[in-house]
């Protein structure tokens, strides 16, 4: 007889080495989303994660913090995706019944328009360990000119001031380039 999926130990690689412990509570967004550990950038634990009787995830990866938070403040989630990266290539997302689909527009850094605003997801390319990266934007401060982002399994060490960390931008021209390696640009849900 074999353990089911959620009686498994943790693999050595989620107990080891850890920046936090596995499944501790990093920080939590000022929308209430709670972000977790996933003891550093080795550990894959392919323990499922559901919010509202809806899969978010795996437990507790960028892609899962982000389905969680879009279906928690917008009640929408993007589809099946491999890695963090091809959040990139999906130009819908939809309600957790699937009975609305509503539009996932793709906005590249360094626009001249459609400039990076809260509710916004930044995704990273592949060459980023082999897998991309996706985090929130919690907030804007434009006189500072830096961006809040709420994310799982990025650095795994506890937020400060409800958000993980902060991201710089310039205007040149007017567009808006973010700082930050491997940015292929964010992904914005089209209210109707």
């Amino acid at each position: 007889m074999t353990l089911s999926q959620a009686d498994q130990p943790l693999p050595e690689q989620c107990t080891q080495a850890c920046d936090t412990p596995f499944a501790q509570i990093l920080g939590q967004s000022p929308s209430g989303i709670v972000a977790y550990s996933n003891c550093n950038n080795h550990c894959v634990f392919k323990k499922p994660a559901f919010t509202q009787q809806t899969f978010t995830g795996i437990q507790w990866q960028c892609v899962e913090y982000a389905r969680r938070w879009l279906l928690l403040n917008q009640g929408v989630v993007y589809g099946d995706v491999d890695i963090a990266a091809d959040i990139w290539d999906h130009a819908q997302v939809h309600s957790p019944d699937h009975s609305q689909q509503v539009n996932f527009q793709s906005i590249v850094n360094g626009t001249r328009q459609h400039y990076v605003q809260k509710g916004d997801l930044l995704i990273y390319s592949k060459q980023f360990h082999g897998t991309g990266h996706v985090a929130v934007v919690l907030a804007v401060d434009e006189q500072q000119q830096v961006l809040h982002v709420g994310e799982q399994n990025y650095q795994n060490t506890p937020w400060h001031d409800g958000y993980a960390r902060e991201i710089a931008y310039v205007m040149h021209q007017d567009r808006q380039w973010l700082l930050d390696a491997y940015l292929i640009g964010w992904k914005r849900v089209l209210k109707k």
